[in-house]
């Protein structure tokens, strides 16, 4: 197989993609209940406008209804596309869809129709990977039936990026290796001349694990190993997972559940998204770890995570929210959001986030550049990003809340244990943090959200948080602190 010449396999590949597309469905019933969707939508939006409170300016949002995983986060004519997971009928969980949106710079985004309806299969997570000019998706097809569930995997094609049908073959993968039934979020891959992906599941003991198969044509493929399983402490299901190299290492990106290592710093939310970092061998499928798992975020509301490469620099983004957050948006139509786009390095055994620079491009002028004095505040509309030089040497109290809150957010820094805090009510999420150059932390505030990234992004807080009125920063340090502040424009629809 790897002596084949280029033009061979290029002309496999053309052939293969075009026998694919000659065995697509689409139905009249789809087609018109992707209408009706379309329709609910725009008919059901007013409900949304009329309550902005909790609006996000710059986060992917649903329009109407529920959102939660991120998928197929790929780059495709001249766009990132994202889709998730979502029900516009619902405010909860339910009857899920495929959302999508686009951005030419991973910040503005552009709402597109639905891409994926449930038909007999509910649209679970997956992926999405560019094959000669055809943007395919790789989704997980949740069946449910009086005692049980089912979960395989599904194709489905587009030639502009818009329109998506399913393959008439489905399922393309119909079980795990144990037969077991968590078997979902198929994360696709091209290396060399064949495509990869891996699986959440679990073990018949109730482990969580990865599971890896490959194939030439992505309509047949073939179970290799399973790469990674919980031997130990990490919990009774591993969804999400992600595989990719990182500065020449190899990094599997989990959204582990039922962890059971919990501390007073780490794995403090009801489930987690961490990764684990060590070599692997595509010949054999075997992945070593050399480093254990990590917790990735140390905020209330960061899982699922999907991540891209393009041009040399991989991107993240994840679901911001839990599923035991409360969501009070549910009242104004909508529920649940998107992070920012982060843009990930490795740096030794940890990984390191930052905002993608493009959202730079949002600020407006500086609302305030100096010296914050003891109690003093600094007054923002819905958005800001604060810069905020930190002196390690001392302590620094920050609390942000809306202009008709007593409370809400402190964000500090304690000297004495070199921990950040971010304390939501008390709700307490916090962390040592060890500043590998820059001091410095970039706080984002949305009508319903707060990120912090703290010095090179070896360590962020994600949060949703809903203030009462516009936001409020006080400074209840003893010493003044040097900070500059932005309002932020809108990049998303309203």
């Amino acid at each position: 197989i790897h002596n084949e010449d280029s033009s061979s396999i290029l002309s496999d590949i053309q052939f293969i993609v075009t026998a694919l597309a000659c065995e697509l469905k689409e139905t009249n019933e789809e087609i018109k209940s992707k209408r009706l969707v379309e329709e609910y939508i725009n008919k059901t939006r007013p409900v949304v406008l009329a309550n902005p409170r909790y609006r996000l300016h710059y986060h992917i949002a649903p329009p109407v209804g529920w959102i939660n995983d991120p998928a197929g986060f790929t780059y495709y004519k001249e766009n990132y596309h994202v889709f998730y997971e979502y029900n516009p009928f619902n405010t909860s969980y339910g009857k899920t869809h495929w959302g999508h949106v686009i951005s030419n710079d991973l910040v503005t985004w552009t709402q597109l129709p639905i891409a994926l309806i449930p038909e007999e299969e509910l649209c679970f997570s997956g992926s999405a990977i560019e094959v000669e000019g055809t943007l395919v998706l790789m989704y997980t097809a949740h069946k449910n039936n009086k005692y049980s569930f089912n979960e395989t995997q599904y194709l489905a094609f587009s030639n502009d990026g818009v329109v998506f049908n399913k393959y008439v073959k489905n399922p393309v993968i119909s079980f795990a290796n144990n037969n077991y039934l968590d078997f979902r979020d198929s994360k696709v891959w091209r290396h060399g001349n064949w495509y990869y992906v891996v699986t959440g599941s679990r073990s018949s003991e109730y482990k969580g694990r990865v599971l890896l198969y490959k194939s030439k044509d992505m309509e047949y493929w073939e179970y290799v190993s399973e790469i990674a399983k919980n031997n130990a402490d990490l919990g009774y299901m591993w969804e999400c997972p992600d595989f990719f190299e990182l500065n020449g290492r190899f990094v599997l990106l989990i959204s582990p559940q039922g962890l059971t290592n919990k501390t007073t710093d780490r794995f403090q939310n009801q489930f987690q998204v961490g990764y684990i970092i060590g070599t692997f061998d595509y010949s054999t499928g075997n992945f070593k770890e050399e480093v254990s798992f990590q917790e990735l975020d140390y905020g209330h509301d960061f899982y699922t995570t999907q991540t891209l490469e393009h041009e040399g620099v991989r991107y993240l983004i994840a679901w911001m929210g839990s599923w035991d957050a409360t969501f009070p948006e549910r009242e104004d139509g909508w529920a649940g959001a998107m992070t920012i786009t982060r843009q990930l390095t490795l740096n030794g055994d940890r990984i390191l986030m930052k905002p993608v620079q493009a959202i730079e491009n949002l600020r407006g002028p500086p609302i305030f550049d100096g010296y914050l004095e003891p109690d003093n505040i600094i007054s923002l509309n819905q958005t800001g990003e604060l810069i905020i030089t930190v002196n390690v040497t001392e302590d620094l109290i920050l609390n942000i809340r809306g202009e008709n809150d007593v409370a809400l957010l402190i964000l500090k820094w304690d000297m004495a244990t070199k921990k950040v805090v971010l304390d939501r009510n008390g709700e307490i999420r916090q962390g040592e943090w060890k500043p590998i150059l820059s001091t410095s932390w970039r706080v984002f505030l949305d009508a319903s959200s707060i990120e912090v990234f703290c010095g090179e992004g070896e360590m962020t807080f994600t949060s949703r948080v809903y203030p009462n009125g516009m936001w409020r920063v006080v400074n209840r340090s003893v010493q003044a602190v040097n900070v500059t502040a932005y309002s932020l424009n809108r990049s998303v629809p309203l």
